[in-house]
């Protein structure tokens, strides 16, 4: 989960690699440090628990002698707390070599344990340190370091990206990647490795994959791959579609509110260039091969958090305009428990960021397996794209703020576009059904952007509530899944207790948690709704009004049968069943937003989270 940054060429290279670092913050923001060589051969590092404004801070008060070599590193904590001592670079090879990590070294404790018999002595409690003092050994009997760096990549188990720098080679940064992502930027008399691209579109947009079980040399003029037993590769390169002013505030209170304003934008994006003649054409899924989509039986998708609850919406949809039964599975419980895939399978990854270690796992298993993987992802060069068969990018641009809001209802809008070539190609949508609904997902920005004129109402809603201990969120159908993200927004943003239920389930047992005052948001289906779920709705307010709740009701315009039973109503423009979710999400984005400010926390850097899970 940690952000990895590492810099070859003509710049002071401390400079790139704290705005490298500033783009990766999302990735870790346990502590942050920095190592760098000038031409002399020197390697100073610096390091600091905290975010990365405390290096910052020191080194603007101290520089360091800058270099034009370096690596820099921001952190989530696995091994060992959030301390200046485990903070990363590591040091081997007697000071001469620094290391940084991300990922998890499983057989760190025997290697440890033959380091420590040997006589090393360690300064930190990660697992990282133990491949810095490997390094540093290789390094002394091979004097290179691609080949010290090959002989201790092929002893360690686990997901790990390793960066490394020595005192003795100052123009050259080596970097490994097993399981945890890695990507080469390439300049003009310098290159870059980072994490993703963030770390240096500021500087360049062409781009180079590195993959599996592959290892990076970059020097000023250079750059060679080769893979874990030292043969070449030759890694396909890509141009990234966005610059380094997307991942700026540009005037907005944090990047959590610019990216939810961006909501409009990252739906109109993902649809774009993908409709033609009123119906939906995705040429992406010609790689699954021909005739595939109408050979499928059965969809699972897998995926974990919000993008699990985007998976469940597009679930609704695409069984009912696909006929095609679809299975959600949490990706971190999908291949333990060995389930049943066949040729005719889809498996639809989702993950924003692309390197979701326990969804990456569950995409190989399937394909093991023999089934048909297709990835919906919003981020270029990721690992889980590259191991798919096909990949639907979302194109919602960087999202920076840890609690993922723009991305959500991107993904939803690429299930959607599956689903509706889906019904397309199995004759299960007429076409004039399917441009019906493509024109009604077309208009969905348009609506979106009213939906955000509600914020300030909202955001007097939050600042009310700001001592509120505990909310309840209900929904029903494709309202379920939005309960769920509500809540899923209010734990991750302002540390308050927050469930989310389907609402016939209330009397099954949530009800006892209703008491006098207790909030309650309830996503209400629309009244013009043929289905029943409307009435029952109402219904399940009024259960819960009758035994104190104060309620919220998200309804769309002109819905009067819910006004006696709500304490407060959010409209949003009417819009047929599938629709709703990405309408009535915004302002739960919202109200987490702004109850988390009205408490004084980090809406963009929540404790405990990082943006990216690259780690089981």
């Amino acid at each position: 989960m940690c952000g990895i940054v590492g810099y070859v060429g003509t710049r002071g290279s401390v400079e790139v690699l704290l705005g490298g670092l500033k783009r990766l913050e999302y990735r870790g923001y346990d502590s942050a440090g920095v190592a760098v060589i000038d031409d002399a051969g020197h390697l100073d590092t610096r390091k600091h628990a905290g975010k990365l404004g405390i290096l910052s801070a020191d080194l603007d008060a101290s520089p360091l002698t800058d270099g034009q070599t370096g690596i820099g590193h921001t952190r989530w904590a696995t091994h060992g707390g959030p301390t200046d001592e485990n903070a990363h670079p590591h040091l081997g090879d007697g000071g001469k070599l620094a290391l940084i990590h991300n990922g998890i070294i499983e057989n760190f404790s025997e290697l440890k344990t033959e380091l420590l018999a040997s006589g090393h002595e360690f300064s930190s409690e990660t697992d990282s340190e133990v491949a810095a003092l490997l390094v540093g050994d290789a390094f002394r009997e091979t004097g290179d370091l691609t080949t010290a760096m090959l002989q201790v990549v092929n002893r360690l188990e686990g997901a790990f990206t390793l960066l490394a720098v020595h005192a003795d080679q100052p123009h050259v940064v080596v970097g490994a990647r097993r399981n945890s992502p890695l990507v080469i930027g390439l300049g003009e008399g310098e290159n870059f490795l980072g994490s993703d691209v963030a770390a240096f579109v500021e500087y360049t947009h062409r781009a180079m994959e590195i993959g599996q079980d592959q290892l990076v040399t970059i020097r000023p003029d250079s750059v060679d791959v080769v893979d874990f037993a030292g043969q070449p590769v030759t890694p396909s390169t890509f141009e990234v579609n966005w610059d380094a002013s997307a991942a700026e505030k540009g005037g907005w209170s944090s990047f959590m509110a610019k990216e939810i304003s961006e909501e409009p934008e990252a739906v109109a994006k993902t649809i774009l260039g993908r409709v033609h003649d009123g119906l939906v054409d995705l040429p992406e899924v010609v790689a699954l091969g021909e005739g595939a989509l109408a050979s499928i039986d059965r969809v699972v998708i897998i995926a974990c958090g919000t993008a699990a609850y985007a998976g469940m919406v597009g679930k609704y949809a695409i069984e009912k305009w696909a006929r095609v039964p679809v299975d959600v599975e949490l990706a971190h419980e999908f291949r333990y428990r060995e389930p049943v895939l066949s040729p005719n399978t889809l498996v639809v990854s989702i993950s924003q960021s692309g390197e979701t270690m326990d969804t990456l796992m569950a995409v190989k298993y399937a394909k093991e397996q023999g089934a048909r993987t297709l990835s919906i992802c919003n981020t270029q060069g990721a690992t889980i794209p590259r191991e798919s068969d096909a990949v639907v990018y979302t194109h919602a641009g960087p999202e920076v703020a840890v609690a993922s809001t723009k991305a959500f209802v991107a993904q939803i809008t690429a299930i959607y576009l599956l689903g509706l070539q889906l019904g397309q190609v199995r004759g299960t949508l007429s076409p004039e059904q399917a441009r019906e609904l493509v024109v009604e997902l077309q208009a969905v920005p348009e609506k979106l952007a009213s939906v955000l004129a509600t914020g300030e109402r909202i955001a007097e809603l939050a600042h009310w509530m700001a001592d509120t201990r505990s909310v309840l969120f209900l929904g029903r159908h494709v309202g379920y899944p939005v309960a769920l993200e509500g809540a899923l927004k209010l734990k991750e943003l302002a540390y308050i207790h927050a469930e989310g239920f389907a609402a016939g389930e209330l009397k099954h047992g949530p009800i006892a948690l209703i008491e006098p005052g207790q909030v309650v948001f309830v996503i209400v289906p629309s009244p013009r709704d043929p289905s029943s779920l409307h009435a029952k709705v109402v219904s399940n307010i009024q259960e819960i009004r009758a035994r104190g709740a104060r309620v919220i009701a998200i309804a769309e315009e002109g819905d009067v049968a819910v006004l006696p039973h709500a304490d407060e109503v959010i409209r949003i423009p009417l819009a047929s069943p599938f629709f709703e979710p990405l309408l009535a999400v915004v302002p739960l984005h919202i109200f987490g937003m702004e109850l988390a400010a009205a408490k004084g926390l980090d809406v963009d850097q929540p404790r405990n989270l990082a943006k990216s899970v690259t780690v089981e």
